[in-house]
C-alpha cells in the first residue's frame, strides 16, 4: 500500500485541480458568482454593518490609506501630464459649456447661491472694511473731487475758458505761496479720512439695497447667456499646459499638508460617526440599498470586469497555478496520505 498511495495522492491531486480549474471558467465561474453573491447578499440583509466593522477600523483605514500613506514623487507628475491630455483633447473644442450644464442647472444653482443672504452680506461687509477697499475709495474720491473743482465742474463746462483760468490762477497761486497745493491736498485727505467712515456704510447700505435677488439673479443670468455656447476650449483660453501643471502640483501640496490637519480627521471622524449612528445596528443591505448597490449592479460588474479579468489569468497559467498552490498542501499532508492509504 505505500508504493501505491503517493501514486494515487499525486492522480487525486491532479483531478482535483483540473475540477477546480474548469469550475473557473465561462459558464460555471458566472453561475458559480451570481450564487455567491447571492449567499452573501442573504447574510447582508439580516447581519449589521457594526458587526462587521466598527468605526475606529473605518478610521483606521481612513489614517493607513489617505493620511499616513507614502505617495510616490511621480503622482503629480502623472496627474499633471492627464490634466494636460484632457485639457487638448478634441472634445474640448466640440463641446459648450452649455451641453455639460444645462441654464435650468445652471438657474438652479443661482437660486440656492441666492438663499445664503447672511453669508453675501457678510462678504460685503468685510470688503468694504478691508483697507485696500478704503484705500480705493479714498483715491476715487480725491481724484474726483480734485477733477471736479479744476475741470468738470458746471462753471467749466459752461463758461468756455474758466477751466483754464482756474488752472492759471492755481498755478500762480502756488508760486505766490509755495507749498499750497500741498496745504489743498492734505486739507481734503484730512476730511476724507473724517469723511471715510460714513462713505464706508453708505457703501455698504448701497450694495445691500443694490443687489437684491432679482438684479444678482438677471446679472448672472445674462452672464450666464453669454457664455452658455461657447466651447470649453473658448472658456480655457489662455490656460496652457505650464500653468495647468503648476496648478496640479500646488493641489497635490495642499493635500499633502491638508490630510495631515486636524481638520481633516475632524471632518472624517464626523462622517464616519454619523454613518454608524445611523446604520451600525442595521442590516448592511440597508446601506447598500440607499447607495444604489443592488444585486444587478454587483452581478453586472462582475460580468463586465470580473469575468474578462479571470480569464486573463487563465490564459497566463495563474489561476492553475493558485489552485495548486491551494490544495497542494491538503495532498502533501500527512493526514491525506494517510486517509488514502488506510483506504
Amino acid at each position: 500500500m505505500s508504493k501505491t498511495a503517493p501514486s494515487l495522492v499525486d492522480t487525486l491531486f491532479e483531478a482535483h485541480v483540473k475540477h477546480e480549474v474548469a469550475a473557473l471558467k465561462g459558464a460555471k465561474l458566472k453561475k458559480f458568482l451570481e450564487q455567491e453573491v447571492d449567499e452573501l447578499l442573504g447574510y447582508a440583509e439580516k447581519v449589521p454593518l457594526g458587526r462587521l466593522i466598527s468605526p475606529e477600523q473605518v478610521m483606521g483605514v481612513i489614517k493607513r490609506i489617505a493620511v499616513n500613506m507614502e505617495l510616490d514623487a511621480g503622482i503629480p507628475e502623472l496627474a499633471a501630464e492627464m490634466a494636460a491630455e484632457v485639457l487638448k483633447a478634441p472634445v474640448q473644442a466640440d463641446t459648450t459649456l452649455g451641453e455639460i450644464l444645462s441654464r435650468e442647472q445652471a438657474s438652479g444653482f443661482i437660486e440656492e447661491a441666492l438663499e445664503l443672504r447672511q453669508q453675501r452680506e457678510r462678504i460685503i461687509s468685510e470688503i468694504m472694511a478691508h483697507p485696500v477697499y478704503q484705500e480705493l475709495v479714498s483715491n476715487v474720491v480725491y481724484h474726483g473731487l480734485v477733477n471736479y473743482l479744476y475741470e468738470d465742474n458746471l462753471i467749466t463746462r459752461s463758461v468756455p475758458g474758466v477751466g483754464s483760468v482756474m488752472k492759471f490762477g492755481k498755478k500762480m497761486a502756488n508760486k505766490a505761496v509755495p507749498g499750497l497745493d500741498e496745504t489743498f491736498e492734505r486739507r481734503i485727505k484730512a476730511w476724507l479720512a473724517e469723511s471715510l467712515p460714513g462713505l464706508i456704510v453708505r457703501s455698504e447700505q448701497f450694495l445691500h439695497r443694490a443687489l437684491t435677488d432679482d438684479e444678482l439673479r438677471d446679472s448672472v443670468m445674462a452672464a450666464w447667456v453669454s457664455l452658455e455656447n461657447q466651447t470649453i476650449a473658448e472658456l480655457q483660453d489662455g490656460l496652457g499646459e505650464v500653468e495647468l501643471q503648476e496648478f496640479v502640483v500646488l493641489g497635490y501640496d495642499f493635500w499633502l499638508n491638508f490630510r495631515k490637519t486636524a481638520y481633516f480627521e475632524g471632518c472624517a471622524r464626523a462622517v464616519v460617526e454619523r454613518l454608524f449612528a445611523k446604520y451600525g445596528d442595521r442590516p448592511v443591505m440597508d446601506l447598500l440599498n440607499d447607495i444604489g448597490v443592488t444585486r444587478d449592479v454587483i452581478v453586472t460588474e462582475i460580468a463586465e470586469l470580473g469575468l474578462p479579468i479571470i480569464d486573463v489569468l487563465h490564459k497566463e497559467g495563474y489561476v492553475e497555478a493558485l489552485v495548486r498552490r491551494r490544495l497542494g498542501s491538503f495532498y502533501k499532508s500527512a493526514a491525506a496520505k494517510k486517509l488514502l492509504a488506510e483506504g
